[in-house]
């Protein structure tokens, strides 16, 4: 067994340290960061947050914690980009609490895809899609075709020829999601 003399301690260490290193080449930080924005900006519990996310409570800790290093779920990373949009919007805090509870809601039930069932009849019916959020689309899109360390070094590599678009691949594939935000509306000149 590879570990049969091993540290037990240094090798979960050493685990923890490799899921927090790919933590922030998938995502472009720790996801405990991630998670720790948003219970404060929430003023939630972890387990209300993963409610809100579709995890159960020790999925959110072990992700938080770097026991384990990637959200498998395709719609709980959407329902994670649609939480951050929807709270980094500085008018937030000024909600009426009913309708912040609506919002969260809306997320908790948002699908990655517009088709559900309606039960009652048993028969497909399309949905309204929710708004796109056009950062976060992209920002999804870099980020499930690269690492943050494949979008970076492909900046660098285009910064000479063409900086415009290595600022583009740096801001909206490797930064943070209010940099890309900032960036996008100066680009755009659309919030």
């Amino acid at each position: 067994m590879q570990f049969a003399n091993s540290n037990p301690e240094s090798v979960m260490t050493a685990t923890y340290e490799r899921n927090l290193k790919l933590q922030l080449e998938w995502y472009g930080e720790p996801l405990g960061e991630r998670f720790r924005r948003l219970l404060t900006r929430l003023e939630l519990s972890q387990a209300q947050l993963a409610g809100v996310l579709g995890l159960s409570a020790p999925m959110l800790s072990q992700l938080m914690s770097g026991q384990r290093a990637k959200i498998s779920n395709p719609t709980v990373l959407s329902r994670l980009l649609q939480l951050e949009a929807t709270v980094s919007d500085a008018g937030w805090s000024t909600l009426p609490p009913a309708e912040q509870a609506r919002r969260l809601d809306e997320i908790r039930g948002a699908q990655r895809s517009t088709l559900t069932i309606d039960h009652t009849t048993e028969t497909p019916t399309a949905q309204p899609a929710p708004p796109v959020d056009p950062v976060a689309a992209i920002q999804s899109l870099l980020r499930d075709i690269a690492s943050a360390g494949d979008l970076q070094g492909a900046s660098e590599l285009l910064e000479d020829r063409y900086p415009d678009l290595a600022e583009a691949l740096r801001v909206l594939g490797a930064g943070r999601t209010q940099d890309a935000r900032a960036y996008y509306a100066r680009i755009t000149g659309r919030p």
